[in-house]
């Protein structure tokens, strides 16, 4: 994490903006007091869409059948 003052800051905007952009964080400071942070912005995640696995999953016919290994247990 970069930590910059007001004034180097206005200076040096694009080339923060740079390294924001390659993942770094930037703290801007005044008077030694941190006033701002610069984080860099994560690319979401498609949203989920409900029925797009339609047909791609396949379940047996005794899906629901108790198991041989479990039925001393009933």
């Amino acid at each position: 994490m970069l930590t910059i003052d007001i004034d180097q800051a206005k200076q040096r905007l694009l080339e923060m903006i740079e390294e924001n952009a390659n993942g770094e964080e930037i703290v801007i400071s005044k008077n030694g007091r941190p006033i701002a942070k610069l984080v860099p912005i994560t690319r979401q995640k498609k949203s989920r869409r409900f029925g797009s696995a339609r047909g791609l999953i396949k379940m047996s016919d005794d899906f629901d059948k108790p198991l041989e290994d479990f039925r001393e247990y009933k």
